[in-house]
């Protein structure tokens, strides 16, 4: 069970959500990208209405196969800009999606509360600077530079251990930390700086991690994001990430039964009725 800004996570704790708010316009997904004031204010709204419990808003696309690093300063510049806006017009937690310290830091002083690291506190060295400083609730992916080989579960522990080990060192207690083993992060070819490689058949890894969720938990609450990802389109055969809204649903819904804590997604409203459902069906959640 963890704490992460004021929600309970985890334990006897309900399912929670966390909506997604891209205000990178490179994002792989377009129906999640709000740029405007309006659009901002109106997507929030919605998703606060429709059941969120917190608000994930990314500045930089870090779809794996894609080329989408923008600079710092306009990564920071979206994501300030944004924060402001949902300030106004809710009381929900603010997660920041980054993994550079400076845009972690400039959020952080304008009263974010949680850090939503794709590379796990590996991908820039001073972020761990940061995060003693502000000592935020994090949600730490798991993330490797190199060619990962073997086991899928083993890996993704090993990796979970290696930012969990980072997190220490920087003073931010255990209670504040949510785990997300990165479904869609690992593929065997792509353009991306956030790509890991892998060897194996990738779809074959994020179905064996949904598969393996209570397995990977290591006593910390667990987060999934599978919401219109490549792999269900792989399954699906649907190319085009907004026909695979049934699908993430599914996804969703499973992971739960499997284990899930939070589920971050794009779909607020269709997520929040799949997740009660299953929820209700879970032995994890049965008191509910």
């Amino acid at each position: 069970m963890a704490k992460i800004a004021s929600v309970g996570v985890g334990g006897k704790n309900p399912v929670r959500i966390m909506g997604i708010l891209n205000t990178s316009p490179e994002s792989f997904y377009k129906k999640s990208v709000h740029t405007s004031t309006i659009q901002i204010k109106n997507s929030v709204k919605e998703m606060e209405n429709n059941g969120a419990d917190f608000i994930d808003v990314g500045g930089m696309s870090t779809a794996p196969y894609l080329s989408t690093m923008v600079s710092e300063k306009i990564e920071s510049k979206r994501i300030l800009s944004a924060i402001k806006i949902i300030q106004n017009v809710s009381n929900l937690p603010i997660s920041v999606d980054t993994c550079r310290a400076k845009v972690a830091k400039d959020a952080l002083e304008n009263g974010v509360e949680i850090i939503n690291d794709i590379s796990g506190l590996k991908y820039d060295k001073e972020m761990q600077k940061v995060v003693s400083e502000f000592s935020p609730s994090l949600i730490l992916c798991a993330y490797d530079f190199k060619t990962v080989l073997g086991n899928h579960v083993t890996a993704i522990k090993k990796l979970f251990r290696e930012s969990l080990k980072i997190a220490k060192n920087s003073h931010v207690s255990s209670e504040k930390i949510v785990l997300d083993p990165a479904i869609g992060f690992f593929r065997k070819t792509g353009q991306g700086p956030f790509l890991t490689k892998i060897k194996s058949d990738w779809v074959k890894r994020d179905l064996t991690v949904i598969q393996n969720l209570n397995s990977l938990k290591q006593n910390f609450p667990i987060l999934i994001s599978v919401s219109n990802k490549s792999f269900l389109g792989n399954i699906l055969g649907k190319e085009n990430p907004p026909d695979r809204l049934f699908g993430s649903i599914a996804a969703e819904a499973i992971s739960v039964i499997n284990g899930a804590d939070i589920i971050r997604t794009h779909n607020v409203q269709a997520t929040k009725d799949a997740i009660t459902v299953a929820s209700k069906l879970s032995k994890q959640h049965k008191g509910l």
